[in-house]
């Protein structure tokens, strides 16, 4: 038998006031975005705000309907309106944030499994990797420097035409 160990290092910063001036600025148009989230089921209302290569900033917010859970995630909405807004740009970071009517926003959050295979597959796609930035409205904030870093063991196109094994490391 093997063991593997799969390890991945992020930054934590104290506050956004700690955050490099163009990361700052992009959490807090996430911040500000998460305002405008349509979020009336589960009042947990997110706004992602991106940077594109070409310096274009694309936003995005969560998108729920009464055939709950059927809605898509800002994350997915960011994404689609970068690949609309400036085709075939990378994407060089993403800050997502969040504000709910019954949680304190004052940790980071993470984006779901469905999330992180879309930003996975856009990395990919892209030859390019993501940085996110994850903060509530106040506290601690995460910067981790691949959005893949967050889906170990993914299943990618690889998957689809290989019958190799894959292995990880870190």
């Amino acid at each position: 038998m093997q063991v593997d160990t799969f390890q991945f290092s992020f930054q934590v910063y104290e506050s956004a006031a700690d955050l490099d001036p163009q990361d700052a600025m992009l959490l807090l148009k996430a911040q500000e975005v998460s305002a405008l989230a349509y979020a009336p089921y589960s009042h947990f209302y997110v706004g992602a705000a991106a940077k594109l290569q070409n310096g274009i900033i694309v936003t995005g917010t969560n998108q729920e309907n009464a055939s709950y859970p059927v809605g898509i995630c800002a994350e997915r909405v960011l994404l689609a309106s970068a690949s609309s807004v400036s085709p075939n740009t990378p994407v060089e970071s993403i800050a997502i944030s969040y504000r709910s009517d019954t949680i304190s926003s004052d940790h980071p959050i993470a984006p779901c499994g469905i999330c992180r295979q879309s930003l996975l597959e856009y990395e990919i796609r892209m030859k390019q990797p993501i940085k996110l930035i994850l903060g509530g409205m106040e506290g601690k904030v995460y910067v981790i420097k691949e959005a893949c870093m967050l889906l170990p063991f993914c299943f990618t196109q690889d998957d689809l035409y290989s019958s190799s094994s894959r292995s990880v490391s870190a």
